[in-house]
């Protein structure tokens, strides 16, 4: 897999003429050399059905009068650049409106995407149909016909889906449409039974060729999912509604999978599908960086015009990111993440939980909360799911809601048993059951708190604030000290219930300012927060959830891997390169704002200044240096701790520790 990829879009109407007319082997050439550009996803196919190059299996675009698909790819591979494929496998404009009846259907037979014919838009298929027949011949045209370096299916997952064919499947069984249980086991086949023919149509003709099916979302706790791909392409557009907080918690995850994978960021200024949208520079100088950080290669979306002229301001704009993620490379190779926590996704658990039939969570608001937290904190972690191996880690944080079920407590004891801590928020922790706690955590638990909301009052500081009672927002839980627990805060409870005959003031009624019970405890197996304070922190955002959690994490990472100084907003990661002899922490510093009603984006880049980075080294360090530049860190090294301080850097920094 390259590190420099671009993905190249090319959804483009019959109602525009001179496709490709415009199309030039040079100035195709030109613009991926000056976009630094080392892999380019090229077109067999897109949304509305049509095909670039002469098909049998498919039509070609009516306006375009030459193979368009063949010559980009000759013309890049003269030059070194690979070409993945792309092809529109879940939507097919042209087919729909010839085939409604193989399209996903609701369960009231509305349609998805575009919800009839007369709003401009697509529709989904059903590959329970002989669409999927379609599909897979039109791909082995492509693996058989072209030199593609990979093939890139779009637009697939497991679809809800009551169309005929799928109601017809399950009667046919002996099942029932009404039954969604049984359906959702359909579903789940039809998609199981698409990632096979579809690999199977690539491998036929090239065996090994990489696949990645496209959903726009790796669902964490589904490695069988993950695992029909070759590698992964994690599809995260900050300015396009993910934000900045989703490729780090995504990432995360994929790196304990063991598959490539790579960062899809764009060079719009919104999302995919917008011609004329540019972002600032520095924004994808970040993006890219952020990338690196977390063991990504990485792909830009562009969309090119439909004369088939690549644009220059954009590869201009890709290029002044590409050419320091080609001088970065050697660093970057072959590495694998350093890591103190692992934050036991709650999404995962979900997944578990609903025997991998459930529908997947895009926002999983606990997990995105925690890694806010845990990226502010300046801490080491994975994102993992129960099939992790726990023993990597020194702590394992459950968010929230993850029960410990027999199998869940069995995964646990061994690295409980090797001093391993756990911290767990909300009804993380209790039995299935949800009346008693599995875990030692200084707590007896009592019942669901019935006032919210309710109050904390930590027995430490907060931002070196005087003592006060906080209020908590999200669901609290009532416990009581138990196996000589230790309290580090109590619980209040507000006077009553905002009602319409009782309430006080503009939100909530106060604190009665008296205890009832402890807030947090501590135990032998670790610490307990009685309230859903990942959740609250996604949502609202609160100072004294971030440091509460920090003050739990404290106790429990006494020796952490990594400190450093760098503020909040900065980002932080270790990547071990065991080929190389060398650890390289990754110091990363940008300031998001929003434009408009929902965009985020990057423009100024402030420099960070002597910044202070210590690191408990697994060896003594031989040097230690900033990467690509070379230039020498002096750095003190006592007790198995590297000690160094970056004088300035701008976006990125590579701190570099050569054993």
């Amino acid at each position: 897999m390259r590190f420099r990829q671009v993905h190249l879009d090319f959804h483009t109407s019959e109602a525009i003429r001179g496709i490709g007319s415009r199309f030039s082997k040079q100035q195709f050439q030109s613009m991926l050399r000056k976009g630094h550009v080392d892999s380019i996803t090229v077109f067999s196919k897109c949304h509305h059905g049509w095909a670039y190059h002469p098909s049998v299996a498919n039509e070609i675009h009516p306006e375009l009068d030459f193979d368009l698909l063949g010559a980009m790819i000759e013309a890049a591979h003269e030059i070194g650049v690979n070409t993945p494929v792309y092809l529109s496998a879940g939507l097919d404009e042209k087919l729909a409106r010839r085939r409604p009846e193989w399209l996903v259907r609701k369960k009231d037979e509305s349609l998805t995407w575009a919800k009839d014919f007369m709003t401009p838009g697509y529709h989904v298929f059903c590959m329970n149909t002989p669409y999927l027949d379609v599909l897979v011949a039109q791909i082995e045209e492509v693996a058989s016909r072209y030199d593609a370096d990979g093939i890139f299916l779009d637009i697939v997952g497991v679809h809800e889906c009551y169309c005929q064919s799928c109601v017809a499947s399950i009667r046919a069984e002996g099942g029932d449409p009404r039954d969604l249980a049984a359906m959702k086991r359909l579903w789940e086949r039809t998609y199981a039974r698409y990632a096979e023919a579809t690999n199977a149509a690539v491998w036929k003709h090239k065996p090994g060729l990489p696949v990645f099916h496209n959903g726009g979302h790796i669902t964490r706790g589904r490695r069988d999912l993950a695992f029909k791909n070759t590698h992964l392409e994690l599809e995260s557009l900050p300015t396009g509604g993910w934000g900045y907080d989703h490729f780090p918690l995504s990432a995360r995850y994929a790196q304990t999978l063991g598959l490539p994978y790579l960062g899809m960021t764009g060079k719009f200024h919104t999302s995919w599908g917008e011609f004329g949208g540019y972002k600032h520079p520095n924004a994808l100088r970040y993006e890219t960086a952020l990338s690196l950080a977390n063991g990504a290669r990485i792909s830009i979306g562009d969309q090119l015009h439909p004369e088939g002229l690549m644009d220059e301001a954009t590869y201009a704009l890709i290029g002044a990111a590409y050419a320091e993620v080609e001088a970065k490379e050697p660093w970057c190779v072959d590495v694998e993440s350093v890591a103190d926590i692992a934050l036991l996704s709650l999404e995962a658990q979900q997944s578990y939980a609903s025997g991998g039939t459930g529908t997947r969570d895009l926002h999983a608001v606990a997990d995105a909360g925690a890694v806010r937290m845990l990226l502010e904190g300046k801490l080491l972690f994975d994102v993992v799911d129960r099939e992790a191996d726990f023993a990597r880690y020194k702590v394992v944080i459950l968010p929230d809601a993850v029960p410990v079920d027999d199998d869940l407590l069995q995964r646990l004891t061994p690295f409980l048993a090797a001093g391993g801590k756990v911290l767990a928020t909300g009804t993380s922790g209790l039995t299935p059951a949800g009346d008693a706690f599995a875990l030692k955590l200084g707590a007896a638990y009592v019942e669901p708190n019935p006032y919210a909301p309710s109050y904390f009052r930590p027995n430490f500081e907060v931002a070196g604030l005087p003592s006060a009672s906080y209020v908590m927002y999200a669901q609290g839980q009532r416990v009581e000290l138990a196996d000589g627990g230790i309290a580090h805060g109590s619980r209040e409870n507000s006077y009553f219930n905002r009602d319409v005959f009782a309430f006080c003031s503009h939100q909530h009624t106060p604190s009665t300012l008296e205890a009832d019970g402890p807030g947090m405890t501590e135990g032998e197996h670790g610490i307990y927060l009685a309230w859903n304070v990942f959740e609250d922190y996604a949502k609202k955002g609160s100072l004294v959830l971030r440091e509460s959690v920090l003050y739990a994490l404290d106790r429990l990472l006494p020796k952490k891997t990594l400190r450093t100084n760098l503020p909040a907003q900065g980002v932080v990661t270790v990547q071990r390169q065991t080929t190389e002899n060398r650890w390289v922490a990754h110091l990363l510093y940008a300031s998001p704002v929003r434009r408009g009603t929902s965009v985020e984006v990057i423009e100024d880049l402030v420099p960070m200044r002597d910044v202070a980075v210590e690191i408990a080294a697994p060896a003594a360090a031989k040097d230690v240096y900033l990467a690509p530049s070379g230039e020498k860190l002096t750095f003190a090294q006592d007790g198995g701790v590297v000690r160094t301080t970056v004088p300035e850097f701008t976006s990125h920094a590579m701190v570099v520790l050569q054993f």
